[in-house]
């Protein structure tokens, strides 16, 4: 429970940071970039043994690495777009309820088994993120812009899906911090693809604003995954109970953060989503 908690705080506090990029003006996109090298460059000083570029290759897990890496990306990128076209609030919303895909392929594939108080709190954590994140600014949009959300809750919970399958098939505990870094390799690469093209267009131009925002969302952002690796492998919780605490815990410290730090106002519905996701880490850790 300590890997899945400390999983949680990192991912929060990567909310916390892109609030901050808002303030300080720090350009998402390429600190996102450069995050993916701190992160990459964090797991491998974290790695015990020799790195060898070849032996990586051959590794039953890189093919998996490679795909998250370039869904990384992706997702991104596509939650930025949900984001200025739907809502902040429906991007949150869309991103967070992805976990039916990981609790249901857990089921499907390894048999995993759900009680019934448990399938209530896995209902009341999709409540509880749909409450907590939901606000009262009206955003118009075409309806042909619904596909958007549809395609972040997908790649996020493939993502995620993803994830628990290579660490249940393919990884040792002792390549956890190997496999990140490869991780987020490959999404620094796919990213730097990205920008060469841009640069094609525009002409680039290096701040280091922007190098330190990604060193600063890096360091969180390798530990957010190399903690939930961790708590896949905790023998008392299957990946239904870690995914859906993980997913809701961080709406609900993330929405906290915001009103201690920021000052964010919250109505009625989102202490309510606080409260109902309260009681669905309740239900799903302890039965």
């Amino acid at each position: 429970m300590i890997d899945l908690a400390l999983s949680i705080c990192c991912s929060s506090l990567i909310f916390v940071i892109f609030k901050l990029y808002d303030v300080y003006k720090i350009e998402t996109l390429f600190a996102i970039i450069a995050n993916y090298f701190v992160a990459c460059s964090v797991g491998l000083y974290f790695y015990s043994g020799e790195v060898r570029p070849v032996e990586i290759a051959e590794q039953p897990w890189f093919l998996g690495t490679l795909l998250l890496g370039f869904l990384f990306i992706v997702v991104f990128n596509l939650m930025a777009k949900t984001s200025q076209t739907v809502g902040v609030s429906v991007a949150s919303v869309a991103t967070k309820m992805s976990l039916v895909v990981p609790v249901i392929f857990g089921v499907l594939v390894y048999k995993e088994t759900l009680g019934f108080l448990k399938v209530v709190g896995i209902l009341m954590a999709l409540a509880a993120v749909y409450f907590a994140s939901i606000k009262k600014r009206e955003v118009s949009f075409k309806r042909s812009d619904l596909i958007l959300p549809v395609l972040v809750f997908l790649g996020s919970g493939i993502i995620d899906t993803s994830i628990k399958y290579v660490q249940e098939v393919h990884i040792k505990e002792k390549e956890f911090p190997l496999f990140s870094a490869t991780v987020f390799a490959a999404a620094a690469f796919v990213g730097l693809v990205f920008i060469l093209f841009k640069a094609l267009k525009s002409q680039l131009k290096v701040n280091f604003k922007n190098i330190l925002g990604g060193i600063a969302l890096g360091i969180p952002n390798y530990f957010s995954i190399y903690y939930l690796l961790r708590a896949l492998q905790h023998p008392s919780l299957n990946s239904a109970s870690v995914f859906t605490i993980n997913n809701v815990a961080i709406v609900m410290l993330s929405t906290l953060l915001g009103i201690i730090l920021f000052k964010e106002q919250i109505s009625p519905k989102n202490w309510g989503g606080i409260f109902l996701a309260i009681i669905s880490i309740t239900l799903v850790a302890l039965f």
